[in-house]
């Protein structure tokens, strides 16, 4: 039960010919938990890239496209669904102990892809499990944060849809247990970060505010970290296909410049 290590994987039907993908079962801190591979059939030297999807249990889950579409970009991508999740053992902590999901799963892309050191992509609730895992370990080549959430007391209070759930998952609200927040939120760790960080946001997003991504820019530029921002103007959470194309085409080249 070596984290990282994997327990089962089996074929999974790819929506694209130039990709294979594979559902892997690995431990993490004692649980089988679950995962998309994605690996590109063509030729070549590519990067390791962690994939760190958003929402919160069945909303949002890894989408088979979305995986296969940054795999087309020369990478070898995984996806954790997450303990809880999919038949993985355990429960959904939005950032609690769920981070080492992430976290864990640098150590298995790296055997599978022989690189020192894995590019780590979060969307939305995502983005709390990539700084999560930026902070933890010290062979993250890069971050890129889209649209992510960094003050999980702050989603709690914008997110009127997500209030019943977060309650239910962290124990309380932010008044009767701060502390409990405060662990899940990364924003007061980034002083340990050491890689490279890419903050993209629609400043009309309607799922996760744009102060977010104001405030993490603003805590990693006090810190003296490397950031680069790109606050794309009247775009909400989901970009229109033009923009999400041309998006996942910057920060690919992006990391890839990133070592």
């Amino acid at each position: 039960m070596i984290n990282g290590t994997i327990y089962s994987k089996r074929k999974y039907p790819s929506p694209v010919a130039n990709v294979e993908l594979w559902e892997i079962t690995y431990w993490s801190e004692g649980l089988r938990v679950k995962g998309l591979l994605a690996r590109p059939t063509f030729k070549g030297d590519f990067d390791a890239f962690l994939y760190c999807r958003g929402g919160l249990q069945s909303i949002g889950m890894v989408r088979p496209a979305r995986v296969a579409q940054f795999a087309q970009q020369g990478f070898i991508v995984f996806a954790p669904y997450y303990r809880g999740n999919r038949g993985g053992e355990g429960k959904d902590e939005f950032a609690g102990e769920d981070r080492f999901d992430a976290i864990h799963g640098v150590t298995l892309l790296k055997a599978l892809s022989g690189k020192e050191k894995v590019h780590v992509y979060g969307f939305s609730r995502g983005g709390l499990m990539a700084l999560w895992t930026a902070i933890i370990r010290d062979d993250v080549a890069s971050v890129v944060v889209w649209a992510g959430v960094c003050d999980v007391e702050k989603t709690y209070e914008e997110r009127l849809d997500m209030r019943r759930g977060l309650k239910r998952i962290i124990g309380g609200t932010p008044s009767k247990c701060p502390e409990r927040y405060a662990y899940r939120t990364p924003l007061h760790e980034v002083s340990k970060i050491n890689a490279p960080i890419l903050i993209i946001h629609g400043t009309n997003d309607e799922h996760v505010n744009i102060s977010h991504g104001y405030k993490l820019k603003a805590a990693l530029t006090k810190e003296g970290k490397q950031v680069v921002s790109k606050f794309e103007e009247s775009l909400q959470h989901h970009f229109p296909t033009k923009e999400n194309r041309k998006t996942v085409r910057m920060l690919s080249e992006w990391m890839k410049l990133q070592q």
